[in-house]
């Protein structure tokens, strides 16, 4: 099992089209690549303590590669605006790779110069790709919160 962490902004909506990939095992929303300890929902929605909204996704790569989780990632959300995602303004919404090692760090970054290269988008990237700090776990009502609503 791997770990990796990304930023695409509303957790919520993330969380859900992630889970639905095979060889995706887990899923928990949270913050992180902040600078303050044990952020809430409330504090981290000010923009103030610089955390991004954020899935941590374990993954079994024997079923799916980080490569096509990346993959995934880049067609679900926008990487090419600036701390925004949708109606979702602010850093906390930024686009964000978290690499976990330096073999998520090569293939994120390659993909990325790779995709801006070829303009695959209209615009350049600012997906930020940053080694993975500290996960702080949203509260639980976050987590898995759009099957909750749906009753699943």
């Amino acid at each position: 099992m791997t770990i990796t962490t990304l930023a695409a902004g509303c957790f919520w909506g993330v969380e859900a089209k992630f889970r639905q990939l095979p060889g995706v095992l887990s899923t928990r929303v949270g913050y992180t690549g902040g600078h303050s300890d044990n952020p809430d929902y409330k504090t981290v929605c000010t923009g103030s303590t610089g955390h991004a909204e954020a899935i941590e996704i374990t993954f079994d790569p024997d079923i799916i590669s980080f490569s096509n989780l990346l993959a995934f990632f880049w067609q679900i959300h926008d990487p090419m605006t600036l701390n925004r995602q949708g109606p979702d303004i602010g850093s906390q919404y930024r686009s964000a790779i978290f690499y976990h090692d330096d073999d998520q760090k090569r293939q994120a970054e390659l993909k990325k110069k790779q995709l801006n290269e070829t303009q695959h988008f209209p615009k350049p990237i600012v997906t930020e790709i940053t080694a993975a700090s500290h996960f702080y776990p949203a509260e639980e009502y976050h987590q898995c919160y759009i099957e909750k609503q749906r009753g699943m």
